[in-house]
């Protein structure tokens, strides 16, 4: 179980990480032609890279509950501190998967292209929540661990 959880560590501060790093870019780049020249390259470099980031979140993850006995656990009526963080963590994911694919779609569609006002807003409100989201999920994770 071990290396299943320093994967899931890298993973998650490639995933947060670099979730801050283009929170930071996008809210600090006042200047719209910097933004579209910036954009286009790092995008899809990064999209990739948080692509693979999230499947190894993901497949850890799974491993982890699935080794530690704790998926049937999650399907219980098992009230105790440590399952309701996890249920709580899973959902806000499954919250965070939903608002990343939509992102991810809109990114890869409109890159070099120029945006809708709807589809401006969508990207940059997606952005944010992800940010916002990627920081409880930090949060039940180490309330997890605490547990743990």
């Amino acid at each position: 179980m071990g290396i299943a959880l320093h994967i899931h560590i890298l993973a998650a501060i490639s995933w947060i990480g670099g979730s801050i790093f283009m929170f930071v870019l996008g809210v600090s780049m006042r200047d719209k032609e910097a933004q579209k020249s910036v954009y286009p390259h790092i995008g899809p470099i990064f999209g990739y890279f948080e692509l693979v980031a999230l499947v190894f979140l993901l497949l850890s993850g799974t491993y982890m509950i699935v080794g530690d006995g704790l998926i049937k656990l999650l399907f219980t009526q098992d009230n105790s501190t440590l399952i309701d963080a996890l249920r709580t963590k899973l959902l806000i994911v499954l919250v965070l998967l939903m608002v990343t694919v939509v992102h991810f779609f809109i990114a890869l569609k409109t890159n070099n292209v120029e945006r809708t006002p709807l589809q401006h807003f969508i990207s940059r409100a997606s952005s944010m929540l992800i940010f916002f989201l990627n920081l409880f999920v930090l949060h039940y994770a180490m309330v997890i661990r605490n547990i743990l």
